[in-house]
């Protein structure tokens, strides 16, 4: 309910923190399951937010198990249909609890969902493919649904990181039944030649988005200075204390998103309620004019910053 809930709001939150995000192949993301999307991981949290935003469908999303270690945060993540799962580096005694994010998997594809996997199983703030996990291969080996398991690779890629304003292309591939990629009797072969075939469908749909100019418009470039010098107290007030948090993570990009998106509508609505109760009602236009200047910062932030 949550997940369904929020994901109108994250939809605008993007468009406000991104200069551009360009969606290839809007159809597919129509497709219904049972689906199990193979992505790459180049930003953290950020990735499965802009992937799940624009499927049509929910998304279950197989995240970092170290994020769920706070009871509150394991509730609150389970409402956004994050599954956790462990890596080695997470500590031996945490790997067991994988099991469950495999029969979770397995009973969302089961019930025809989509469930999405980074398939590197780690996250290094790069475009570049890094050597991939086991745990797409075997959640798709080990489907046992009425419905044939359909595959789907899928890439992004950012022009930057660890910054906002930064430009991201999501390129779905072509949907492979999951027979194409099991065709072997031994299980081990047929798992390593899974990640050969993605690895192989993969690797071209990763298109790094060029640098875009600042827009020049003059209306633009007057809004986005003068929504500049409005908001960058607030704003770098606010990064300072995400960039000492997330230092040497991978995982600025994706708190500041996340910030942003509660932090900026409470401002905006205190804001209101002060000046409604001083000036009257039409002392909201100046506040849709600040959210239209929010947008005009992005457009004219020049991407070398």
């Amino acid at each position: 309910m949550l997940y369904r809930i929020i994901k109108p709001f994250i939809r605008i939150a993007l468009y406000f923190f991104f200069r551009k995000i360009h969606v290839s192949y809007s159809t597919l993301y129509d497709i219904k399951g049972p689906v199990l999307i193979t992505a790459n991981h180049p930003n953290s949290f950020l990735d499965a937010i802009l992937i799940g935003a624009y499927f049509k469908k929910p998304i279950h999303f197989l995240a970092r198990g170290d994020a769920f270690k706070k009871p509150v945060h394991r509730f609150l993540l389970g409402l956004l249909n994050m599954i956790p799962i462990y890596r080695l580096s997470e500590g031996k005694e945490n790997l067991y609890l994988n099991e469950y994010a495999f029969k979770a998997s397995q009973k969302v594809l089961q019930n025809e969902g989509i469930v999405l996997i980074f398939i590197e199983g780690i996250c290094l703030l790069t475009n570049q493919l890094q050597p991939f996990k086991k745990g797409a291969a075997r959640i798709a080996l080990d489907y046992e649904g009425k419905k044939p398991l359909q595959i789907l690779p899928l890439g992004i890629a950012y022009n930057r990181f660890n910054t906002w304003g930064s430009t991201v292309q999501i390129i779905p591939g072509k949907p492979l039944k999951s027979e194409q990629l099991f065709l072997f009797n031994d299980r081990a072969r047929n798992m390593r030649h899974f990640n050969e075939y993605i690895q192989q469908d993969l690797n071209p749909l990763i298109n790094v988005p060029e640098n875009e100019k600042p827009a020049q418009g003059t209306v633009v470039k007057f809004l986005g200075q003068i929504g500049y010098v409005l908001h960058r107290g607030i704003f770098h007030w606010l990064n300072a204390r995400i960039i000492s948090k997330t230092s040497n993570t991978v995982f600025h990009d994706s708190v500041l998103f996340a910030a942003l998106l509660l932090f900026y509508p409470i401002l905006i609505v205190i804001i209101g309620a002060c000046a409604v109760s001083l000036f009257g009602w039409l002392s909201i236009l100046p506040l849709l004019l600040l959210t239209i200047m929010a947008r005009c910062i992005v457009l004219v932030k020049n991407p070398n910053e």
